[in-house]
């Protein structure tokens, strides 16, 4: 009788080319099927993930969820994972689960934060976690800017012309920046019912023009009524991006009410 695990894991995506299953290059997908598919004594095993990030892409929080054709405590499945599993991939909690739940089309929200070393010189040991942006920014605009994105919008300003996504509507329920002034590392995070391919990226590569006085905050508005992806700014970096949580009841999900937004 199979069973359905649910796990959370944590990958540094600096060396993979994306968490989704590709031919020919390594994949956080590819690497976890391998190490369950030897687990299950040679039985192929498919995860399903609660969101694609692509190469370069970091996860503190994503969740997957499989199939294995015989039991194992979740402990013994994450202790054998972890014999198994590169120090690039940590599984942080296994768990038993029915086989209604699933880790995608089950997710209400997920939470992202995209991290800038705004040192003037670039921090060497940011440089796989953090997007180096050198010139000054302002943190009381970049605030204005963010505050303009929360609310239910049609972000196709914000979406990648190779998105498949023909609905483009998205809800953001919350969004902050917090400044680490021993650092200087600016820490963005979105919270949000979806996001379209590259949607984060191209926000940041918006709000960063905004953050060093390059277009006013009150552009974003406009941006997004424009439905033009023209009207945004360049599209960021991988690096800097992290999935941090993914929300499976609206009660966690922060800034959440039914029907709109609150603000936290």
């Amino acid at each position: 009788m199979t069973r359905r695990y649910k796990a959370i894991i944590a990958y540094d995506g600096t060396n993979f080319a994306g968490f989704q299953v590709q031919p020919n290059v390594r994949t956080v997908q590819g690497e976890v099927e391998k190490a369950l598919t030897k687990i299950a004594k040679g039985k192929p095993i498919r995860i399903h993930g609660a969101g694609r990030t692509d190469a370069g892409v970091h996860a503190k929080g994503q969740v997957i969820h499989f199939d294995f054709p015989f039991y194992i405590d979740p402990q013994g499945m994450m202790i054998g994972l972890h014999t198994m599993l590169t120090e690039e991939i940590a599984i942080n909690h296994v768990e038993e689960v029915d086989d209604t739940f699933h880790a995608r089309y089950l997710a209400k929200a997920k939470k992202y934060t995209y991290r800038i070393d705004n040192n003037r010189v670039r921090d060497p040991f940011l440089r796989h976690y953090s997007y180096h942006h050198r010139y000054p920014m302002t943190k009381e605009t970049v605030e204005r800017a963010l505050a303009h994105l929360v609310g239910t919008h049609d972000f196709t300003s914000f979406a990648s012309t190779h998105s498949d996504k023909e609905d483009k509507v998205r809800t953001i329920y919350q969004t902050s920046v917090e400044l680490n002034e021993k650092t200087n590392e600016w820490v963005f995070t979105f919270v949000g019912n979806g996001f379209l391919y590259n949607m984060i990226r191209i926000l940041m590569g918006t709000l960063l023009q905004v953050a060093d006085g390059r277009r006013p905050a009150e552009d974003i508005p406009h941006i997004i009524k424009a439905v033009d992806r023209e009207a945004a700014g360049p599209t960021l970096s991988p690096t800097g991006l992290c999935m941090e949580t993914v929300y499976y009841t609206v009660k966690d999900i922060p800034g959440y009410v039914k029907g709109g937004v609150r603000d936290d």
